[in-house]
């Protein structure tokens, strides 16, 4: 310990044979709030006391007449008064310091450390009291005038100008000794069900309290002498250094040992707060594991346990948990960087449709900020509350309310990390999904209630055809496959390549005489590039496009939900016929060059990689006869499975996902595993 460095080892096993506690109890936080009162009222500037501009008495006495405080003080008192003339009749005495102070470790061994230097700064404050009360009433009071001329303190009111430097390095002193007495305090206050005496932290900080309290008595006795040396005392022995040094010294003493408190406190306190975090944790995850008549135990633990706070917006308008009660409720979890065509997605499938419905659900956005990063100022709070205007269901009126304990739950259990999320509860506060972004992505409102099980009933529906592909992202597609004319989706990011392949399907479709319609898709994460892609498309005429941005976007995310929803439920590409179908897509728009899907009605249906499916339409003579007596589209798979090559570089770019990433991934075309990489992105274009 810094401050231990240089006290005599010898010296400290004196102070500890002196401790003998008896197991008595003193509320010392409750005198120290008299202490306080006391010291702050006797350290007014000499100028006031001088003037008679000294602080008027309050209700002090009324503030503090809690019960049992004068009881307390009554069985104290004869103590009290006794430290309180071992300091005044001992440093008159020219008794020096130690002994002193050892005297008074003699006369309080059956009381705790932090009763020790309580009732010793008690005592002090009597005594240091009892001088400024008449120092500051002398002016205006005939007894205490008279007093002050008996205990000379005119003198001191003369000289009250020079003097006032000495002043000031008492009073400097009085409050390193108050504040090291609070800092030991404190640890007496320290719960003992979470950190008991016997803990770590606890140990090392106990260990120092005798060397901090014998130093904050010692500093005590060398301020009441230097009071004592006041009274009666020449000009000039008042203004000595000697006596000034040394007082600077302790107090500069008392600050290095309150700085190591404080550290040893934060311990023990950063200590406290993980074992009350754990604690509250575990109440949590057990009220999880409980069966409740309704949602609402669940609701406060995680949302706002306070039942005197409207926790919820509507608008503008706070309201309280209550309006959730036996609902289905999906909590909508997410930084405050949340995607803009997230948030439009999700408003376009879960609000509008919703409207008038009579579906029983809410949704209540839960904006999570990480504290240790993330200060709470004015630019944060303006990105939150403009976030806030744009969601059209309930919010959490301020991140604040979130219980870090929550945040923890919703990362170790629910997999939260950035990526946003939808954790739904059914009207008893049951969890039914962890995560149903994915399915409501996919199916919007027609996964309602978003459980589980109606995620695997619908899977069990679905079969892969051109449908599930674009659902509702163009209705004019779903014309086209109802009248069977010919589709082609391509995408990519190379415009050379879009030019070559659009040119060279259109001319195979004039030469095999069919009708074919052909949609540029874009590419996933390259919302920037395909704005310019597809504004060059639109100027060369050279397919149809969509013009909504978000539904190029909608598009790939919509791919990327089906792999999590499919891989969450445990299936694989090689077993499960609609994953290797995204499985392959997906594996396309990781590649560097284009891609593209034929089809004719809903299952008809061929795909290819830019340089096979180029190389086909290239060889379309070769080819022709064969389309002409099976078909367009199973002449073209019979073309691609002939182009097929062991030579091939195929990648699989997955977002973050959230619950871990695939063990193993085999390749859409050849079927070995793929090597795994780890790849960290941030696409601007």
């Amino acid at each position: 310990m810094p401050f231990a460095a240089a006290d005599d080892s010898a010296m400290m096993k004196q102070i500890q044979s002196t401790h003998s506690p008896d197991g008595r109890e003193v509320d010392v936080k409750l005198i120290l709030h008299v202490i306080e009162d006391v010291l702050r009222r006797a350290n007014p500037s000499i100028g006031s006391v001088i003037n008679g501009t000294h602080e008027p008495a309050d209700a002090f006495v009324e503030k503090t007449a809690v019960a049992g405080l004068e009881d307390m003080l009554e069985a104290l008192a004869y103590i009290i008064n006794k430290i309180s003339c071992e300091l005044a009749c001992k440093c008159s005495g020219g008794a020096d310091a130690h002994s002193t102070t050892m005297a008074i470790f003699n006369n309080l061994s059956n009381y705790s450390w932090d009763a020790k230097v309580v009732i010793s700064l008690a005592a002090f404050a009597v005594y240091y009291g009892d001088f400024w009360l008449i120092a500051q009433l002398s002016t205006t009071n005939p007894l205490a005038k008279s007093v002050s001329l008996l205990k000379q303190l005119p003198d001191i009111i003369e000289h009250a100008g020079s003097l006032k430097s000495h002043f000031n390095t008492i009073n400097n002193l009085v409050k390193a000794i108050l504040n090291v007495t609070k800092c030991i305090v404190e640890f007496k206050e320290l719960p003992p069900q979470y950190i008991s005496h016997e803990t770590p932290p606890m140990t090392t900080a106990i260990a120092h309290i005798p060397t901090a309290a014998y130093w904050t008595i010692r500093s005590m006795v060398a301020c009441s002498s230097q009071i004592t040396s006041l009274l009666g005392m020449s000009y000039e022995h008042i203004t000595s250094t000697t006596e000034a040094w040394e007082l600077s010294s302790l107090a500069h003493k008392l600050a290095n040992i309150q700085n190591h408190l404080n550290s040893q406190l934060e311990i023990c306190n950063q200590y406290i707060d993980e074992k009350r975090s754990a604690e509250n944790y575990l109440a949590l995850v057990r009220q999880f594991e409980m069966a409740h008549v309704d949602n609402m135990r669940i609701l406060k633990a995680l949302i706002c346990q306070r039942d005197d706070i409207l926790p919820l917006l509507e608008g503008r308008t706070r309201v309280s948990i209550e309006v959730l009660k036996r609902k289905t409720v999906v909590l909508l979890i997410s930084d405050l960087d949340i995607f803009e065509e997230e948030r439009r997605t999700l408003v376009q499938f879960l609000h509008e449709p919703k409207t008038g419905s009579g579906l029983q659900y809410e949704i209540v956005w839960i904006p999570v900020v990480n504290r240790s990063t993330t200060s709470w100022n004015e630019e944060n709070r303006q990105r939150f509350q403009q976030l806030q205007a744009k969601m059209p269901w309930y919010t959490l009126a301020d991140p604040w309310l979130l219980n870090p304990v929550v945040i923890r739950y919703m990362k170790e259990v629910w997999n939260f990390s950035k990526k946003l999320i939808l954790v739904v509860l059914d009207p008893q506060g049951k969890v039914v999904c962890n995560n149903a972004l994915h399915m409501v992505m996919i199916w919007g409102n027609v996964a309602y209630p978003f459980s589980t099980v109606k995620e695997e009933s619908l899977w069990k529906e679905a079969t892969w055809k051109m449908e599930l592909l674009v659902d509702d992202i163009d209705r004019e597609i779903l014309k086209w496959i109802s009248e069977g004319i010919f589709i082609c989706l391509y995408g990519g990011d190379d415009i050379e390549w879009i030019k070559k392949f659009t040119f060279a399907a259109k001319e195979v479709a004039k030469a095999a005489g069919i009708t074919m319609e052909m949609v540029y898709v874009g590419k996933g994460k390259s919302t920037e590039r395909v704005k310019k892609i597809t504004s060059t498309i639109k100027d060369e005429k050279l397919s149809r496009y969509w013009p909504d941005p978000i539904s190029n976007w909608y598009f790939w995310t919509r791919l990327e939900s089906m792999w999590h929803s499919k891989t969450q439920h445990g299936k694989k590409p090689e077993n499960d016929m609609i994953l290797q179908e995204v499985f392959t897509l997906l594996s396309f728009d990781g590649s560097d060059h284009g891609w593209a899907i034929i089809c004719r009605g809903s299952t008809e249906m061929a795909k290819a990689n830019g340089d096979t499916i180029l190389k086909s339409f290239g060889d379309f003579e070769h080819w022709k006869e064969e389309a002409g007596q099976n078909g367009f589209v199973p002449a073209l798979n019979n073309k691609l499975h002939q182009l097929h090559t062991p030579q091939h570089c195929n990648r699989l770019i997955l977002p973050g996902i959230s619950g871990g990433i695939p063990e193993k991934v085999v390749c859409a075309e050849c079927g070995r595993p793929m090597e795994k990489y780890f790849m960290y992105r941030c696409c601007t274009d």
